[in-house]
């Protein structure tokens, strides 16, 4: 029997948005009622199971009364608030990050940017070529995982879901300053010789794929990868009696990466090494 704590109900806030009355649980931030009433608003840096860093910009709206624009995946909803998410200052203020980091950092991996840049017609090549933030070879020094930092938009996602937010390993920090900085472990020495305890939880919330499976990158570099293709299974992992989920994906019969339920009571989204990494002897074929 599945447990279900139901807290202490929430009172319901009334707001307008783009002109239209909207009611969402107190606590709500603006881009949960966007998401609620079917507005799609772009968003990089949000995750599901981590507080909001405001480090993108890219899902700010106008709020009647405020001086700047402000991101939706933080700011909370309140009653009367007047929002509106397609003025013409926020489409441009989006239009103008998308550039920005587009022409800095490879986003070909990053679901839904393709779209987005052709929705507010974003031109990343204005910048010119030498407005690559980055230009280093992708960084294979265990057997788990890579870190490919031409893909990285500088989220502090990982670092937060190794941090104090849920590894508690602190394996990965921020270093440099400006158009220096960089996710790194301590000293940037190799991930082999740092505190990473190869959880993985840094992968399972990075939005640009700057962190990927050794399997995934082998694929993609090799054009095999190909997400059409495969399935996913959610299953128990059978390693220990804590009763993490798993989602297997799976392409041509063979698992090509696992993942976690987000909106699993047990794990949030986040799994051990074994539960993560651990899955080659269900297909080993001897």
């Amino acid at each position: 029997m599945t447990v279900t704590p139901l807290g202490i109900p929430r009172r319901m806030l009334e707001f307008t948005l783009d002109g239209e009355e909207a009611r969402v649980p107190e606590g709500s931030t603006i881009l949960d009622a966007c998401r609620a009433a079917g507005k799609d608003i772009p968003t990089l840096c949000e995750g599901d199971t981590l507080r909001p860093k405001n480090a993108c910009r890219v899902c700010v709206v106008e709020v009647e009364g405020a001086r700047t624009l402000v991101p939706a995946c933080s700011r909370k909803a309140e009653p009367g608030m007047a929002v509106r998410t397609g003025t013409e200052r926020a489409r441009h203020s989006r239009k103008v990050v998308l550039e920005l980091l587009a022409s800095s950092v490879d986003l070909s991996t990053t679901p839904k940017v393709a779209g987005w840049l052709k929705e507010y017609e974003a031109k990343p090549d204005r910048f010119g070529p030498d407005a690559a933030r980055l230009n280093e070879e992708p960084r294979v020094d265990n057997d788990l995982y890579v870190r490919d930092y031409d893909k990285c938009i500088l989220c502090y996602k990982c670092v937060d879901a190794c941090g104090d937010q849920w590894q508690n390993s602190f394996a990965i920090s921020v270093a440099g300053r400006g158009f220096d900085a960089r996710i790194a472990v301590e000293h940037d020495a190799p991930l082999t010789d740092s505190a990473c305890v190869y959880c993985g939880n840094c992968i399972e919330v990075c939005p640009t794929g700057a962190l990927s499976f050794n399997s995934e990158f082998d694929m993609r570099a090799a054009g095999t990868w190909d997400e059409s293709r495969q399935t996913e299974t959610t299953t128990v992992c059978a390693y220990c009696g804590v009763g993490c989920n798993l989602t297997l994906h799976v392409q041509d019969n063979e698992i090509v990466k696992v993942t976690s339920p987000h909106d699993n009571p047990v794990t949030h989204g986040n799994l051990c090494i074994k539960g993560r990494f651990g899955y080659q002897h269900v297909q080993n074929r001897g």
